[in-house]
């Protein structure tokens, strides 16, 4: 029987609803939102599939997503909002504002463009650790800057969000969570939260790995037990494990882990993006499509571009044909992001996580669609 797709799109969206009906009719996607928004408009809101294959709970208007590294850009714009306060400066060492972090050369820019060699944390962590931001924070202010040339620009997967975090807890007393809840979400009335409200978990896709899972050679086993380096960042502990992963369990929806834990709708991402013009100046956002890094990362065999915390496209176009494009895509393949040049707040969710692919056909034909349709 075909998928049966909630939700609408706009006259003149017609091929992207198609695509998202082909991405459950020859993709295998099991279920899945996107959703687009311009100028207060929603151009397009869908929804398909099931949010909940042990229960067969469909997805609905309501379902929400973990976004994983989507979370990093809901980190990127408090920080945003705090430079644009003067509360932070990109060029001030972080021991300024955090006193306590033993890697004194490190400057706030190094932290948001995963440039500050702490791209891992050394110290072994538990399932149960890794879920407490303050002790992850704790643990990283004990680290060295890792010496290995590969870290001069690693991807910080998760030490991202829980330095940010650090820093926001100290200039501003509230955590990055609290004050994404309080100055965003609260604002733009988002269904989006760093550290899940406990009464809304029945609202939430239960996450599947793909069959094939793990595809990428930093998450496979061999590779986590003979390169120090990688392990310190995806295998300490291995969240991403096919044994382990405690995405599905409430306690790690309920924490604030501020690289990867974020839950949201799409549609509330699209809204967010697209309203990124009202949270900060524009000489602010510029900062955000500045590039402040750039190059190979090598431990994750991919080109990366950074401006504050948001992935900036590069050659590979991984955020749509728009080459202005900047937003943060997430494990497993969900998009989230804004056209400039034509004012679109994007994003696209799902729960079956696939990392076998440079370009997820999910949701590149849709981005595709939609860069037509505009």
């Amino acid at each position: 029987m075909p998928t049966e797709i909630g939700g609408f799109v706009a006259s003149g969206f017609e091929p992207v609803r198609r695509e998202f009906e082909r991405n459950f009719s020859e993709r295998g996607e099991i279920g899945a939102a996107f959703a687009v928004h311009r100028d207060g408009e929603q151009l397009v809101d869908l929804w398909g599939g099931m949010a909940d294959l042990q229960t067969g709970r469909p997805w609905d208007a309501e379902t929400l997503v973990c976004i994983f590294s989507g979370t990093k850009a809901l980190v990127a714009m408090c920080v945003l909002m705090l430079l644009d306060r003067g509360s932070l400066e990109l060029e001030a060492p972080v021991a300024r504002y955090w006193p306590e972090l033993r890697a004194k050369t490190v400057v706030v820019r190094d932290i948001v463009s995963h440039t500050a060699r702490l791209p891992g944390v050394t110290q072994d962590v538990t399932i149960d650790e890794f879920a407490d931001a303050l002790h992850m924070a704790g643990l990283l202010e004990h680290e060295q800057q890792n010496e290995d040339p590969r870290a001069a620009l690693c991807y910080h997967a998760f030490t991202y969000g829980w330095l940010c975090d650090g820093l926001v807890r100290r200039v501003d007393g509230r955590s990055v969570g609290r004050f994404f809840a309080d100055e965003i979400a609260l604002p733009l009335a988002l269904d989006a939260w760093i550290g899940l409200p406990g009464e809304l978990d029945s609202r939430v896709a239960r996450l599947e790995l793909a069959d094939d899972w793990p595809q990428s050679p930093h998450l496979q086993a061999e590779t986590l037990a003979r390169d120090d380096l990688t392990r310190s960042i995806w295998g300490n502990p291995p969240v991403f494990d096919r044994g382990a992963f405690p995405w599905n369990d409430a306690r790690y929806r309920r924490a604030e882990i501020p690289g990867a834990g974020a839950i949201a709708t799409p549609r509330s991402m699209a809204r967010l993006y697209a309203s990124l013009p009202a949270l900060v100046s524009p000489r602010t956002l510029e900062l955000a499509r500045t590039p402040w890094s750039e190059g190979p990362d090598v431990v994750h065999g991919a080109a990366q571009r950074f401006g504050v915390g948001f992935q900036l496209q590069t050659d590979a176009l991984v955020l749509g044909p728009d080459t202005g494009a900047f937003g943060h895509g997430g494990a497993g393949g969900s998009i989230h992001g804004v056209w400039p040049s034509s004012g679109v707040g994007f994003s696209y969710g799902m729960n079956e996580l696939r990392d076998r692919d440079a370009l997820d056909p999910r949701s590149w034909t849709l981005l595709h669609a939609l860069h037509s349709a505009l």
